[in-house]
């Protein structure tokens, strides 16, 4: 089991807290924008599609917002065009801090993460300075409680998953991205829920920090996740769940 997918975890109990967020329907809108305008208006033909739409469902999003957003990124609505675009930087304690980007104006989200990244003890860096020590996977997170071992490994493997393993309180599947939704159709298939399901960047490596620099590091990701034009943003630290629950208050 490879354990670098910790920051499924981090995100999920982050997000609990982070749920006050109002922009979110409006990032949900953009990956779904972005997708279609890239990959075709056919969910079973895109699977980056399929994942942001089922990620708008996971996150209650109505069905006319996403019907819209598919409309608009297949061409036939109105609206900005977004470019998809990677940043890269590191924060406090040497954390690799890479962002998913949608912007329609990228001057402007230079200097937007720029300023976050130096306010809160990070720098921002340039193409390639951290994006190699990530992999692109697809993350499904299962709640351990209940859950019988032997059964959910047999459902993903037998789905096509890469890697099934226990982290903390919560089953991390990690699947080829093209393969994810087939995976947790198969897990769900066989009387599971998904806790999250999700197209992410795993870090090859992590990180430990103490208190200090995590708490460091929370803050910086909580900024730029406020930022309109970051989508999504990824790390390698590691921390256990219980210095996570104690900082990210």
């Amino acid at each position: 089991m490879s354990g670098h997918s910790k920051w499924a975890t981090i995100k999920r109990k982050k997000g609990a807290a982070d749920a006050k967020r109002g922009q979110l329907f409006s990032k949900l809108s953009r990956a779904i924008i972005v997708a279609a305008k890239e990959g075709g208006a056919d969910p079973d033909a895109n699977a980056a599609l399929s994942a942001a739409i089922q990620k708008a469902r996971d996150n209650s999003m109505p069905k006319d917002n996403i019907d819209r957003a598919i409309q608009r990124g297949a061409g036939s609505g109105d609206g900005e065009a977004y470019e998809a675009m990677l940043y890269e930087g590191y924060g406090p304690g040497g954390v690799a801090v890479l962002l998913s980007i949608l912007t329609d104006n990228k001057n402007r989200t230079a200097a937007d993460v720029r300023h976050i990244f130096t306010k809160h003890g990070g720098s921002l860096g340039t193409p390639g300075t951290v994006a190699w020590q990530f992999d692109r996977k697809g993350v499904l997170v299962i709640e351990a409680e209940g859950v019988d071992e032997d059964a959910i490994m047999e459902a993903a493997v037998e789905g096509g998953a890469e890697d099934v393993q226990l982290d903390g309180s919560a089953w991390q599947i990690t699947t080829d991205p093209s393969d994810l939704m087939a995976v947790r159709e198969a897990v769900e298939g066989a009387g599971f829920t998904a806790a999250s399901a999700d197209l992410t960047m795993i870090p090859q490596n992590t990180v430990a920090l103490e208190e200090g620099d995590a708490r460091k590091v929370l803050r910086l990701i909580d900024a730029l996740e406020d930022c309109d034009d970051v989508q999504d943003v990824y790390a390698n630290f590691d921390i256990s769940e219980e210095m996570l629950e104690a900082v990210a208050g």
